[in-house]
């Protein structure tokens, strides 16, 4: 596993076409952005975890993409 260190509005990329920028750190938790193409699917891993269950996924929110 890779451990980086990025501060608030820097940016990983990955592969050229993948960009995960750290927008906030509050607390506890790390609010990401990740902008890829469509056809890269992106996820967090308890829904994975579903999905890989058969369990019903149903993506709420005014940022998702249905699976």
């Amino acid at each position: 596993m890779l451990i980086l260190t990025r501060r608030v509005g820097e940016t990983l990329v990955i592969a050229e076409n993948i960009e995960i920028t750290v927008l906030g750190v509050k607390g506890g938790q790390v609010r990401i952005g990740v902008k890829a193409p469509r056809d890269v699917s992106v996820h967090r891993e308890e829904i994975i975890e579903r999905i890989k269950r058969g369990d019903e996924f149903t993506p709420a929110g005014p940022n998702t993409t249905a699976v």
